[in-house]
């Protein structure tokens, strides 16, 4: 009757309260002065400072999908993959560059703009 009945009623919950997590925090506003708070006058950054060593990447590299060795629900996760998508992806490995899903007509030209952010094809060492 229904196409949900086969989902996982543990998904359920998680698809509810997705759109809720990915919003940004956001931080009451304060009718009283800064100064009325804090004795300097002074408030502390909204967000905290990490110390970063010198010539390190701006953009972190922990959130990347390597697509010669992620798995179907890695792949599932990224923006704008299906199921099929993620099937195709790991069909055509390996991959010398993330281009080549595009160039291999693995994935639409859409879709790899929404993950081309989010993967990288890395090389085994040999």
């Amino acid at each position: 009757m229904f196409k949900f009945s086969r989902l996982p009623l543990g998904l359920l919950p998680l698809t509810v309260a997705a759109p809720v997590f990915a919003q940004p925090a956001t931080t009451p506003t304060n009718p009283t002065s800064p100064s009325a708070t804090s004795p300097s006058g002074t408030m502390a950054p909204a967000t905290p400072t990490t110390p970063r060593a010198p010539g390190a990447a701006v953009a972190p590299q922990a959130g990347m999908v390597d697509l010669n060795s992620a798995t179907a629900e890695q792949l599932k996760a990224l923006p704008g993959v299906s199921e099929a998508d993620s099937t195709k992806i790991i069909r055509g490995r390996p991959y010398a560059d993330k281009g080549q899903l595009v160039s291999r007509h693995v994935v639409s030209e859409a879709t790899y703009d929404k993950i081309k952010d989010h993967v990288v094809a890395k090389q085994p060492k040999s």
